[in-house]
């Protein structure tokens, strides 16, 4: 993001709103090809609360991770890049639902007042495997 925003000579401030189409297209790229891709830097290593915003935003952007530079802030990224306990049992509930019998074949299914495609089928399975992995298994 440092030399992203050098060579565009735009700002890394204001939420990265400069950065942000620039930064969809790398996440687009990397998930046509079945890449993983990580967000840049925060540069301001003291300042915790805009680190966090700012991986968040990341995070909402569809990157995989961000990249650091102070140990300070591996907790943070591995809370909001990790996979919650939340979000495991949302995949693992998914993936039971698709199970059942009478949702083998189904390409929708309702789940919890929801509808649920086999598009999720196949995120829930990718989340169990990070959550397998992130618990060293």
């Amino acid at each position: 993001t440092n030399d992203l925003s050098k060579g565009l000579r735009c700002s890394l401030e204001h939420d990265r709103l400069a950065l942000v189409p620039h930064l969809v297209n790398m996440v687009c790229a990397a998930r046509a090809r079945g890449l993983y891709v990580l967000d840049g830097v925060y540069n301001h290593f003291r300042d915790p609360k805009g680190f966090r915003s700012e991986a968040e935003q990341g995070r909402a952007l569809g990157f995989d991770g961000k990249t650091l530079i102070h140990p300070g802030q591996i907790a943070v990224a591995n809370e909001i890049f990790g996979i919650s306990e939340a979000r495991e049992a949302e995949a693992n509930a998914i993936v039971e639902a698709f199970e059942r019998p009478e949702n083998r074949d189904a390409g929708v299914i309702g789940l919890d007042g929801r509808m649920v495609e086999r598009l999720h089928l196949e995120e829930a399975r990718r989340t169990l495997a990070l959550a397998a992995l992130q618990q060293g298994g």
